[in-house]
């Protein structure tokens, strides 16, 4: 029998709803049930793969090919469990889906109505694509409790509960704040939040409580009594330094027992989460420490690189060490002083110290030729260096045009040049076919996108890496190395030593002059783990420790 717990928020956003569902997750899997995640976004957008990173945070993309919420990154980083198209829904699709079937005479002619045909649609959603032998199903709204484009979701869910009571619970995330004048939490906040799920029909069942300090048992029974629910499933979320410490944090506070007590399933205290407990053990007993530069230009929401971040973690962990991230705004380096030509010492003000250098992916002109500079400063300083998508599309411009003697080497993404170095994509494979890219075809979804697969070269920096002679990772990209320059970017002592399975796309690139200099056309800070970090960035930080 599958079980449904919805996990809502309230009083204010980025509470870490997706955090505790995935903690949640983790802890119910490590009892031996299987689990699966998914995301309902109110928001009308078919999905978040136009939507500006400095408003959204990053977007995370599935196996195959969706680009999803962040949230989506954490369900995976914390179970393991890989992520489906069909596990990330907004309203954009809720709305298109419904006026396709009725343009298509579905409804036989009939008044098309928030209720039943929109709340109808999001129930599908909600067991959409569920394994038969799946325990647990875990459906995080978005937004919070109030937001108007969030009331159809709530209804669809005062449906679904009511038809599913028995297998079906609430978790309600909510904010306590703590009063400094006052020197006290106050609970009002969350019971208005509470108060307004009730007047939607719907009653919490488990009330996760975000705060800063301790939660007293005083507020506890206040809570319970204002808010209808029992005492002991009153529980604390303390803010912690680390998210890898939530599952834990949880745990002691008994909200895996009080779900499967809901459940009448059975529970025992004891469970075995040494995993966790290892994680976190390497996070507070780091015996190295290294810092890298993250060359970026979506600074003002950190969330716009999350999966890098945590990346780097997981590659710190691997290697015992404490990583720091150095955020270096890429405009910051296109100013006057240090324009092209000067040595890059001129760079020393802002790279100067680093033990490694990242250049993530990234669309748009803003920050690219600051990201150059930064590549051949790491280039010609021996700095370990990473670059990521369009960060290895700047290293083959920057290497041919300061190894090749072709200064005009630039991108067609950012308008006409005489070296298209880097162009368009035309064609390539997805679900088992050949796309076409049409000139006038929407952005939307029209990138490569998901898992693809990859052939390394052996002898190489990629082959000792990965230690296999293919491999499959996550893509999300328009634009590719122009196959046309492939005799003068190895002249410039950039090797081409991973390429697609189809139509031999350049995937990874690295140097041969150079400590550690290695770039990739995917994204593997998507297939990061903390428990089974990614290899490259275990060698990336590996990298940084021989050569600091």
């Amino acid at each position: 029998m599958t079980r449904y717990i919805f996990v809502t928020g309230g009083v204010v956003s980025s509470l870490g709803k997706g955090l505790a569902a995935a903690s949640l997750a983790s802890l119910l899997q490590a009892r031996g049930y299987k689990v699966r995640l998914k995301k309902f976004d109110p928001y009308i957008n078919i999905d978040p793969g136009t939507m500006n990173p400095s408003q959204h945070g990053e977007v995370f993309v599935t196996e195959d090919g969706a680009e999803t919420d962040l949230d989506l990154g954490h369900y995976e980083r914390f179970t393991g469990v890989s992520c489906r198209r069909t596990d990330s829904v907004s309203s954009g699709q809720i709305y298109s889906s419904v006026i396709q079937k009725e343009r298509q005479g579905d409804y036989l002619g009939g008044t098309v109505q928030v209720v039943p045909h929109i709340t109808n649609e999001i129930k599908s959603r909600i067991t959409d694509g569920v394994d038969p032998d799946t325990d647990f199903v875990f459906c995080e709204i978005g937004g919070t409790i109030g937001d108007i484009e969030g009331l159809p979701f709530l209804e669809a869910l005062r449906q679904f509960i009511n038809e599913n009571r028995s297998t079906s619970l609430l978790m309600h995330l909510t904010l306590v704040p703590y009063i400094a004048a006052a020197g006290e939490l106050k609970t009002k906040p969350s019971q208005h939040s509470v108060k307004e799920l009730l007047r939607d029909g719907i009653q919490p069942d488990i009330l996760l409580c975000r705060c800063e300090h301790d939660l007293p048992e005083e507020a506890r029974k206040k809570l319970a009594l204002f808010c209808n629910i029992k005492p002991e499933r009153v529980l604390e979320a303390r803010d912690l330094d680390s998210i890898y410490k939530v599952p834990l944090a949880l745990f002691n506070e008994g909200l895996d027992g009080e779900v499967l007590k809901f459940f009448h399933m059975p529970y025992e205290k004891n469970v075995d989460l040494s995993h966790w407990k290892s994680v976190v053990h390497a996070i507070e007993n780091p015996l190295k420490a290294v810092t890298i530069g993250l060359v970026a230009k979506y600074l003002e929401v950190k969330d716009a690189y999350k999966s890098v971040i945590e990346a780097l973690t997981h590659g710190g962990i691997a290697n015992q060490t404490q990583v720091k991230v150095r955020w270096i705004n890429a405009e910051d380096l296109e100013t006057a002083e240090n324009a092209e030509g000067l040595p890059p010492e001129s760079l020393d003000p802002h790279l100067g110290g680093l033990d490694g250098i990242l250049v993530p992916g990234g669309y748009g002109v803003r920050g690219v030729e600051g990201k150059i500079a930064a590549i051949r400063y790491a280039r010609e300083k021996n700095i370990p260096f990473m670059g990521i998508c369009l960060g290895m599309q700047l290293a083959v411009i920057e290497s041919l045009r300061h190894k090749a003697g072709m200064p005009k080497a630039h991108s067609t993404e950012f308008g006409p040049t005489d070296v298209p170095a880097i162009a368009l994509m035309q064609e390539w494979i997805h679900d088992d076919g050949a796309v076409k890219k049409a000139s006038d075809q929407d952005l939307g979804g029209s990138m490569r996108l998901g898992f693809q697969a990859c052939q390394i070269k052996p002898g190489t920096l990629a082959a000792k890496i990965y230690g296999v002679k293919s491999i499959r990772e996550r893509h999300r990209h328009r634009y590719e190395v122009n196959k046309i320059y492939s005799e003068d970017i190895k002249k410039s002592g950039l090797y081409i030593t991973g390429s697609g399975s189809y139509n031999d796309l350049p995937e990874i690139v690295e140097r041969k002059d150079h400590p550690w200099f290695f770039c990739m056309q995917y994204h593997p800070e998507f297939g990061s783990r903390p428990f089974c970090p990614h290899p490259a960035f275990k060698s990336f930080i590996s990298a940084t420790l021989s050569t600091s």
